[in-house]
């Protein structure tokens, strides 16, 4: 059964449609990215799927469950964690009490879930940044602390808006890197610009422009799509 279904997912506001009737379909444990010129409608669609907006028309469904209706905090429960496209760490914390605070919810409060954090931190390569306040973290390194802070909730569906955007070369490595070692549970759904990114780490590519559903095919189907190249108006890059 697959995790993750939209059906006719539609966003307006006034006369702009920013997703038009898009039916998406994603299976279990599945590396999934969306990608699409500027105005695709790519954010619009996370923010619906996290349950920070409310679509206008259509439906969302969670592992069989319908949570159209369900806003960001029940979302979160049943198992979605989303990663903006600004990292959103608490600066005056350190590290490891940033994904510590993530996980308490999960784990029956901070002193539950600062050895699971811990743990995290080492698996992502964080260990030595324990201590260190967030807000002295490099753009980088933030990056890598909300993934971190996002599977401290232990979701079964992350949601990622640009998490390469701002990064240097080395950072860059980093992160897909990260992104690459996630347990094989833990579905993907990336929104990128970089698209060696995308094709480094997504088994399907979907492509969108203007709201609308272009087409869905393999990285290397997706590299040579004449439609994809007409999506982009040779803009892809």
């Amino acid at each position: 059964m697959d995790i993750l279904i939209t059906e006719a997912l539609t966003r307006r506001y006034g006369s702009l449609v920013a997703v038009d009737r898009l039916d998406l379909r994603i299976a279990p444990g599945e590396r999934r990215a969306v990608i699409g010129p500027n105005g695709a409608g790519k954010t619009t669609l996370l923010d619906m799927l996290a349950g920070a907006i409310r679509p206008s028309g259509g439906r969302v469904r969670f592992d069989g469950r319908d949570i159209t209706g369900y806003g960001p905090a029940r979302r979160a429960r049943l198992g979605i964690g989303r990663i903006h496209q600004r990292p959103a760490a608490w600066a005056s914390l350190t590290t490891l009490d940033n994904v510590a605070v993530a996980g308490a919810r999960h784990r029956g409060g901070v002193r539950q879930s600062r050895r699971p954090a811990v743990e995290l931190l080492d698996r992502l390569g964080l260990a030595d940044l324990a201590g260190v306040e967030a807000g002295r973290l490099s753009h980088g390194q933030l990056r890598q602390l909300e993934i971190a802070m996002a599977l401290a909730g232990e979701p079964r569906l992350l949601l990622l808006d640009e998490p390469a955007a701002g990064l240097s070369p080395v950072e860059f490595e980093r992160l897909a890197e990260v992104l690459r070692d996630l347990p094989s549970e833990v579905t993907l759904l990336l929104v990128e610009h970089r698209l060696d990114l995308v094709y480094a780490l997504a088994d399907v590519v979907t492509v969108l422009r203007d709201g609308q559903y272009v087409v869905t095919g393999t990285p290397d189907e997706i590299r040579v799509s004449h439609a994809v190249r007409q999506a982009y108006s040779g803009a892809v890059a």
